[in-house]
């Protein structure tokens, strides 16, 4: 059975999004298709005419570090692999939660291939990269027939398994953040069933910033999925921390916060619901001690990814 008819392979972002609106909807975008593919050859996404191929275009497959005064931001095209993420220096030191993400998606096969925009545009509330990128308070770049536009991360998401890009339309082009500074750190925890490659049971990004004595929590974002039908931020948790003494007791405290007010669902594919909800406190609790000692000693060696 033809499952698309033509295949295309544009060089510029342009001529991606005109040949979008030349097939009027019934075109798609591709890069490493490691989710796509296995739709459309289940039979689980409407019929295709053509693929836009993506990977020839230079501009969203790099990784630029932009100074900017004091601070610097990190700059990731859609289409950069996990694996071009976790190999990169200021990513692994100054974002590591995205490394730590990024680095246990699939396995090796699947990093090599699979892009951060296409994590992104699955809008799945368990996708680990989504998570850390919403907890580093990313914004994203998308390019559309009349012109591109840049959002908040979490306003990308519109229910589970539903973006606003389109990718019959739209062309995720790149993300924006802030590298950590002196004082911040950022860490990922997810729990897995150990068979393999196997769906996230949950996972828990953290980024943190202390005050200047280094004493007291200044800022604090925490993404934890799946728990909400989207990617979003645990604001009632985040806002207990904020201005409280950064040690274990204040630590263990959202932690149970976490678990009296998350409330994630069973899931034949993952856990129990009463399973996970004790898994909320324990990865919230490991995060934020990684985060708390890396914004302290101004060291971040990632965990649980291979060393290069």
């Amino acid at each position: 059975m033809k499952l698309w008819s033509r295949y295309h392979v544009p060089r510029t972002v342009e001529q991606a999004i005109e040949l979008l609106t030349e097939y009027a909807g019934h075109a798609q975008i591709i890069a490493g298709g490691t989710d796509l593919l296995i739709d459309v050859q289940a039979g689980n996404h409407p019929p295709i005419e053509a693929l836009i191929d993506i990977t020839r275009i230079n501009e969203i497959k790099q990784i630029q570090i932009i100074e900017d005064g004091a601070d610097r931001y990190a700059e990731i095209g859609g289409a950069v692999t996990h694996s071009a993420i976790v190999a990169r220096p200021e990513i692994r030191s100054y974002a590591t939660s995205l490394v730590e993400s990024c680095g246990v998606v699939g396995g090796p096969q699947v990093r090599n291939v699979a892009t951060i925009g296409g994590n992104v545009v699955h809008a799945l509330p368990a996708a680990d990269g989504t998570l850390s990128l919403v907890a580093l308070d990313a914004s994203a770049e998308v390019a559309t027939p009349d012109g591109r536009k840049t959002y908040p991360i979490t306003e990308l998401f519109a229910g589970p398994g539903k973006s606003i890009v389109e990718s019959n339309r739209h062309l995720l082009t790149k993300f924006r953040f802030r590298l950590s500074n002196f004082g911040e750190g950022s860490a990922f925890q997810r729990m897995m069933r150990p068979q393999g490659v196997a769906l996230p049971i949950l996972g828990c990004a953290v980024w943190i910033r202390l005050d200047e004595a280094r004493e007291r929590f200044a800022a604090v974002n925490i993404s934890i999925g799946p728990v909400t039908p989207t990617p979003q931020r645990a604001k009632q948790i985040e806002d207990s921390l904020i201005g409280e003494l950064a040690n274990s007791d204040s630590i263990n405290r959202a932690a149970q916060l976490a678990k009296q007010t998350l409330k994630p669902r069973t899931s034949k594919y993952r856990a129990t619901a009463e399973y996970r909800v004790e898994m909320v406190e324990l990865l919230l609790r490991g995060s934020l001690e990684t985060a708390l000692v890396r914004a302290r000693t101004g060291e971040a060696i990632p965990e649980g990814v291979d060393q290069l």
